[in-house]
């Protein structure tokens, strides 16, 4: 253990990432975004960087200001007891990364799913991979220099999980209910809009476990851990499915992914 909070609740994500971590992580994400716009998924770049804003203002502006439950500290690889709590600025400065990083991926991987993109197995792919071998990177660069500045964020989740709770409440809510009193057209998807939204979280939640990014606080408590990996995976990136496969439909109606308007057909009921 690096650092615990006072007020420590039994599922507290943690990450402990090196500055060799954010670099190669942030080249990926310049490189994956730039693909996208190249192969002209101009409308899946766009949402996934408006993923990535929106991942910030929940983060710093409501984890970390509004209800005190975000805290960051840095120490150095060869000193990990030696921590310091970050103020505000760079507080700011490693959650703008992180939520850009995990926001692109993650809007990203939803979107193509949604879409039923020919390459989105491709793309899930290339994002799962880099998950998988920059941590191992990322270490080997570590114990070369020994001095490198490293983090680690802790947020507790008593002060918002409920509330996440209940805005997926209220979505699947609505996706069941239209599709109950559907009584003609296509029905909502729900199993689909499910396993994507769990295996989006899922699928770096538990990359960054095995690799010993997540839940180094935790002292080896295999239940916390799994715990951790499942509320995680079930509902912070779930809780959104029903309200972006409603924005998703009212885009790809009108646009195609290169943002070409599609034409409307005039002879349509």
């Amino acid at each position: 253990m690096i650092y615990t909070l006072a007020d420590v609740d039994f599922v507290q994500p943690t990450r402990n990432f090196s500055l060799a971590y954010i670099i190669l992580d942030s080249i990926f994400i310049i490189g994956f975004v730039t693909l996208l716009f190249i192969k002209k998924k101009r409308i899946t770049a766009l949402w996934s960087l408006a993923g990535g804003i929106l991942y910030f203002i929940v983060d710093f502006g409501i984890f970390y200001g509004a209800l005190g439950s975000r805290a960051i500290y840095s120490y150095t690889f060869n000193a990990p007891t030696n921590t310091n709590l970050l103020d505000a600025t760079g507080t700011g400065l490693v959650l703008l990364w992180m939520s850009l990083s995990y926001g692109i991926t993650n809007f990203a991987f939803i979107w193509l799913w949604l879409s039923k993109d020919k390459h989105a197995l491709e793309y899930t792919a290339l994002i799962v991979i880099f998950w998988i071998c920059c941590p191992l990177i990322s270490s080997f660069i570590s114990n070369l220099a020994p001095n490198i500045t490293c983090f680690q964020t802790t947020r507790g989740t008593d002060k918002y999980h409920g509330v996440m709770g209940l805005i997926m409440l209220i979505g699947y809510f609505i996706v069941i209910l239209m599709n109950i009193f559907n009584k003609k057209g296509e029905k909502i998807p729900i199993i689909r809009l499910f396993v994507i939204g769990f295996l989006v979280q899922f699928l770096w939640e538990a990359s960054l476990l095995v690799f010993g990014i997540r839940s180094q606080n935790y002292n080896g408590d295999f239940n916390r851990q799994l715990m951790t990996l499942l509320q995680d995976s079930l509902v912070e990136t779930n809780l959104g499915l029903p309200y972006i496969y409603f924005i998703h439909k009212a885009v790809t109606n009108r646009y195609d992914d290169d943002m070409k308007p599609k034409k409307l057909d005039i002879n349509a009921d």
